[in-house]
């Protein structure tokens, strides 16, 4: 195992450089720091190497680097003392069938996004299609939310007018998560291929969004009209549940 205690080590400026999303993006990479999210990367066969600063209770299946507390302080993006942190590639998402799928529009919060990405996979959802106005999924923030489903669900980064037109052409209904002119969730039928658009936390959905919908839909409530987006996006993955 190779063992690195210097702050000033090539290796780890390098990985200090992936806590921003232009250099994750441009080598294709991102972290997954403490052992839950490790353990879900390996698992996702994305997992490329990891730095340790005390030994974990699970095999690690790829290369290992020794390192201080300090320096694994000095790489992670949170302030709770993570032990191990995972080197990881992008995952290579493929086209799911057209069955279940969440549109987001310029989601912001990355808590938001991690809760709905994680709400998706548990409700059997094919896949996420997010804007270019979304937060970065591998943002440290969203990752941790997320629990890493992020590495379990086909995730694409589009132009949403461009989704929508190809899931209608594939026959799937897309409906836009709106109050105003819109039908009760309990109107549509449980079973069919179906998006649902999500909104930006304070704008909603966008008016060019609306307008490429099939229609518009809504969640009952009682004496107040305003759900946080995760909360919204929860209610619909249950709804349309596989």
């Amino acid at each position: 195992m190779e063992i690195i205690t210097s702050l000033q080590n090539n290796k780890v400026k390098q990985w200090v450089k992936y806590q921003l999303k232009k250099h994750r993006d441009e080598d294709g990479v991102f972290l997954a720091e403490g052992e839950h999210l490790v353990k879900e990367a390996q698992m996702a066969g994305i997992l490329k190497e990891v730095m340790i600063s005390s030994p974990v209770d699970f095999d690690l299946l790829v290369p290992k680097t020794e390192v201080s507390p300090e320096i694994c302080k000095k790489i992670s993006m949170t302030q709770s003392g993570v032990k191990i942190i995972g080197l990881c590639e992008f995952p290579k998402n493929h086209q799911p069938a057209y069955q279940r799928w969440l549109l987001c529009d310029d989601i912001q919060d990355p808590g938001n996004m991690g809760t709905i990405i994680r709400t998706a996979l548990s409700f059997g959802f094919d896949a996420v299609a997010i804007s270019d106005g979304c937060v970065d999924v591998f943002n440290d923030k969203t990752l941790r939310s997320s629990q890493g489903a992020v590495f379990h669900l086909p995730i694409f980064r589009s132009d949403l007018k461009d989704v929508i037109k190809e899931l209608k052409e594939n026959d799937v209904v897309v409906l836009a998560s709106t109050l105003n002119d819109s039908q009760t969730l309990s109107a549509y039928p449980t079973d069919g291929a179906i998006a649902v658009i999500l909104g930006n936390e304070g704008q909603g959905v966008s008016t060019r969004l609306l307008a490429l919908a099939d229609d518009k839909v809504k969640i009952e409530m009682a004496d107040f009209d305003s759900l946080n987006v995760a909360v919204a996006a929860g209610i619909f993955c249950y709804y349309w549940r596989k």
